[in-house]
């Protein structure tokens, strides 16, 4: 009886105070900026030095360069295995040119595994979403290059 008494004085005491329970799905909640979530990519720097896929635990990163009239080296294919990826930011940290970053995007349930290996273009598109979604983030950063 003494510890449904006791019970009861913790419910009690937690009604009056404000609840932060959000409505998930309906309201999301704001992540912070380090928050390490699918990847997203910028092709356009990326200058195919494979470490990336060297540094991954999981040997889940597979790409493919080759040299443009300028002999430079550009990005020709750049795949994710997510099915394997265990998000561990390490190919973000060791990115030379910060052409792959980590985004919010958390949600990637599918019904087939072939579905979760994406490619540059569905990267790239996650970090267009990133952009619209976040355009104080993307200036601040750019703000700091500068």
């Amino acid at each position: 009886m003494i510890g449904f008494l006791k019970g009861m004085r913790v419910t009690l005491r937690q009604l009056p105070k404000k609840k932060v329970t959000l409505q998930y799905p309906d309201v999301k909640p704001e992540w912070p900026e380090r928050f390490r979530g699918v990847h997203r990519f910028i092709p356009e720097l990326c200058i195919a030095c494979n470490q990336c896929a060297r540094i991954c635990p999981t040997s889940c990163i597979s790409l493919a360069g080759e040299r443009d009239e300028n002999k430079k080296m550009k990005i020709t294919t750049f795949d994710i295995n997510f099915d394997i990826c265990i998000l561990c930011d390490l190919c973000t940290e060791v990115c030379p040119t910060e052409a792959i970053l980590m985004s919010d995007t958390f949600e990637m349930a599918r019904y087939s595994r072939d579905d979760l290996y994406l490619d540059m273009h569905w990267l790239y598109e996650n970090e267009q979403r990133y952009e619209e979604a976040h355009p104080e983030r993307v200036a601040e950063k750019a703000g700091r290059a500068e």
